[in-house]
C-alpha cells in the first residue's frame, strides 16, 4: 500500500521541497536496508505552460570489501509545476 503524501502546490515548490518529497515518497518503499540511496536534481526544463524537475535516485549496496558498487540502480522522478494553476 503506498502511503498518499500531500505533495507542494507550485507557488511554494524549491528543488529542495521536491527532494524532500522524493524522498518522502520512497521512504515508504519496503527496501532492504543494506541499500543505500542518493537523491540528485538533475536539470529544470521550461515548458510552455510549466516547468519540469528532473531527479536521479541512486541505489547501490556499497560493503567494507567494495566500498565502490559494482552495480546500481536508478529510479527517476519528473516533477511538473504548472505555471497557469496554483
Amino acid at each position: 500500500i503506498m502511503k498518499n503524501i500531500q505533495w507542494t502546490t507550485g507557488n511554494d515548490f524549491t528543488v529542495e521541497r521536491g527532494q524532500q518529497q522524493i524522498e518522502e515518497v520512497i521512504s515508504t518503499w519496503e527496501v532492504h536496508e543494506r541499500w543505500l540511496r542518493s537523491i540528485e536534481f538533475l536539470q529544470e526544463e521550461e515548458l510552455e505552460h510549466s516547468k519540469r524537475y528532473h531527479y536521479r535516485v541512486c541505489w547501490s549496496v556499497p560493503t567494507c570489501r567494495k566500498p565502490i558498487p559494482q552495480a546500481t540502480a536508478s529510479i527517476y522522478f519528473f516533477i511538473e509545476i504548472s505555471s497557469l494553476k496554483p
